[in-house]
């Protein structure tokens, strides 16, 4: 079994992109052990209001807290992956974290940390729009690789 985690800087929310994340994580549940962790606390606070260097190193020593044994970072110049290209990670990884940036992004040390760097689109998209289309491809790889039709 899988041990997906995905973790965000941000507040969490109880609107209606946290529903449909929480349906996504319902639905892999039936695969694999899912975790959303948003990690929004006092020090990104008030780094964010010293500026972009401040928050960027903050969110990286945060973040740092949850690396794993694969690390996948939601990022602009990241790899684009078709869904079995995708799937194929799922593969071969059993524990995977991925990791969606703050306001300000990463810095260039915590994506060194990164066994991939992702992105998911070459549009600029919000970090609540960005956590769905993750939980939906991550649904759709865990539907590929366990040969449920969710995928066709």
């Amino acid at each position: 079994m899988h041990n997906i985690k995905v973790i965000s800087i941000g507040k969490e929310s109880k609107d209606d992109y946290h529903n449909i994340v929480k349906s996504y994580k319902k639905m892999i549940s039936g695969f694999s052990k899912i975790e959303n962790k948003e990690i929004f606390n006092k020090k990104i606070a008030a780094s964010q209001k010293q500026g972009e260097k401040s928050a960027k190193s903050s969110y990286t020593d945060e973040l740092t807290k949850h690396l794993g044994s694969y690390n996948i970072i939601l990022h602009e110049r990241g790899k684009q992956l078709d869904s079995y290209e995708f799937s194929s990670i799922f593969e071969r990884e059993y524990s995977i974290n991925f990791f969606i940036g703050g306001a300000y992004g990463f810095d260039e040390e915590f994506l060194k940390k990164g066994n991939m760097l992702l992105s998911l689109s070459k549009m600029t998209t919000s970090h609540k729009i960005a956590k769905i289309m993750l939980f939906e491809q991550i649904y759709r790889a865990l539907s590929i690789v366990n040969k449920h039709p969710y995928h066709k």
